[in-house]
């Protein structure tokens, strides 16, 4: 019985990973909420006025995510509230968010983050999965799923905020210490088009977990 979750920037493939991850190991998928998400599209539109309310909106749908998840202790879940806080920060310091708005979701987190720890059930995952990928991988695969208010020609400043995104990952995944983690090259494995990578990925995330359950017993 194991609760994964992914992690990894726009377009890393986390959503078709999820789904393979679910199907290989029987269990339940969580996804993150963008097709019924109203906020996205403003957000996309007027970053400087929408930022904080849509960060807000993603952490209450994580916050709930991760708890069920956790306490049915066996499920997948394509984003989760672990990187929450790099994406509003990074909004934050691109001055989208506020001193107040700032200190308010710092605030909110926090309590969040402790009343996971809280719980009488799981407390933490499994294993987190970060799949890595290059900036222009990024950009390729942003392009060919094509949602309109994420493309380049919708706004050309999407660039600077997509790359300074990206690069933030490496440094998110060297400090993130909540659970055991692993990092898949998304370049190297293309697991979405190819079957190959896509075992050779399923291969590597089973054997770390075999080691994990080693480690535990």
């Amino acid at each position: 019985m194991t609760v994964l979750v992914l992690a990894g920037t726009i377009g890393a493939g986390k959503s078709s990973l999820t789904e393979m991850l679910a199907e290989e190991l029987e269990t339940q998928a969580f996804y993150e909420s963008v097709h019924d998400n109203k906020v996205l599209p403003l957000f996309y539109e007027n970053p400087q006025k929408y930022a904080f309310l849509l960060q807000i909106y993603f952490l209450n749908k994580r916050f709930d995510s991760i708890k069920r998840a956790l306490s049915d202790n066996n499920n997948v879940l394509d984003r989760s509230i672990y990187e929450d806080s790099l994406l509003f920060h990074l909004n934050a310091d691109l001055g989208r968010a506020d001193e107040t708005e700032v200190e308010v979701y710092d605030d909110l987190l926090k309590n969040m983050l402790e009343e996971i720890d809280s719980l009488s059930f799981k407390k933490r995952p499994d294993l987190l999965i970060h799949v890595k990928v290059s900036f222009d991988k990024m950009l390729e695969r942003i392009k060919k799923r094509g949602r309109q208010f994420e493309q380049l020609e919708y706004d050309p400043s999407l660039y600077d905020y997509y790359k300074e995104l990206n690069s933030r990952y490496d440094t998110w995944f060297e400090a993130f210490d909540i659970c055991p983690k692993i990092q898949i090259d998304g370049d190297k494995y293309d697991f979405v088009e190819n079957e190959q990578s896509k075992i050779q990925v399923l291969q590597q995330i089973k054997a770390k977990l075999k080691e994990i359950e080693g480690e535990n017993n």
